[in-house]
């Protein structure tokens, strides 16, 4: 079957029902897992394989291009997932190159997964299993070195998670968030996401938004152990004439944004917004801005990474 290349994406050329040739816009990608021992990265496949992935763990660095022209070859896999990870050793040194030829030959997104060594350290410790990196040293050191080592690859990676406070269901929300596709629907999936800066900014996050100049629910004695999702502290946050105006600024802002970044492309996009502890003010507003982008027409999923459960 014929193909053109068109930038990144490429048109196929089909036989309608008249017997007249007809365009349908190839969507096929794939994508590399990699990152920290512990960090998910298995966890994260399966959810690909879910997802409808073709998925593949731990395939040798030098194959992944002809993986890809494989993928991008096949009338049976549109997208595909893969696993690179510490094992494949030194040679990881070779992989901004590499991912440049691949990206030649078939759109590609780098996720890549990490986590504190305190995490990790637990992780490790529950599971009884040893770093990949071996014995010979202890798992602090490890990951140590395994950080150093994968750092030329998390440099070019589109999406740097955290998984520090993430359980298997977290991760899984997030990753079906960011890659999970309707055919009805555009291609761009937001996330509109709390989070608290005492425990610092999602690095995930394409833009982030300071609502910490809001009234505090806090210190209201009564909505101290509930958050913006009951229905008495999203009242008090929405009364405030402030909130209204950062809504409808915000929303505003956001629709003027969002066209253009789906002419460039982009298939995702995390917008995050903080107050002090997440559980308030910012769980709030990420609702809030779900419900206003969902009735413009968009595909919006929330997350509150730290809003107490």
């Amino acid at each position: 079957m014929p193909r053109k290349q068109v930038g990144k994406k490429s048109v196929r050329r089909t036989r309608g029902a008249s017997g007249r040739a007809t365009k349908r816009v190839d969507r096929r990608e794939l994508v590399i897992v990699t990152g920290l021992s512990g960090s998910g990265k298995l966890s994260a496949l399966k959810t690909f394989e879910d997802l409808g992935y073709y998925s593949v763990d731990n395939l040798p660095l030098e194959l992944v291009p002809r993986f890809a022209d494989l993928v991008r070859q096949s009338n049976e896999i549109e997208r595909a997932a893969l696993v690179v990870d510490v094992r494949e050793g030194m040679r990881l040194d070779e992989f901004p190159h590499l991912l440049k030829r691949v990206r030649r030959v078939l759109p590609t997104r780098v996720v890549f997964l990490e986590a504190s060594d305190e995490a990790l350290l637990r992780r490790f410790s529950e599971t009884r299993r040893p770093h990949p990196l071996g014995r010979g040293k202890t798992v602090v050191k490890s990951i140590e070195a395994e950080r150093k080592r994968l750092d030329p690859i998390r440099n070019v990676a589109d999406i740097v998670l955290d998984t520090t406070k993430f359980n298997v269901h977290d991760l899984r929300a997030h990753l079906n968030a960011q890659f999970e596709r309707d055919e009805n629907e555009t291609n761009l999936t937001i996330s509109s996401n709390s989070f608290g800066f005492k425990n610092g900014v999602p690095s995930e996050a394409d833009l982030v938004f300071d609502v910490r100049f809001l009234p505090n629910p806090h210190f209201v004695p009564e909505f101290r152990r509930l958050t913006g999702r009951h229905p008495s502290v999203a009242k008090y946050v929405r009364d405030f004439p402030q909130t209204a105006e950062f809504l409808d600024k915000t929303t505003d802002m956001l629709k003027f944004l969002l066209p253009h970044y789906i002419k460039e492309g982009k298939s995702y996009l995390t917008v995050a917004f903080g107050c002090t502890g997440g559980q308030h003010r910012s769980v709030f507003i990420a609702e809030e801005m779900r419900k206003r982008l969902t009735a413009a027409g968009y595909r919006v999923k929330t997350s509150h990474r730290d809003m107490p459960r």
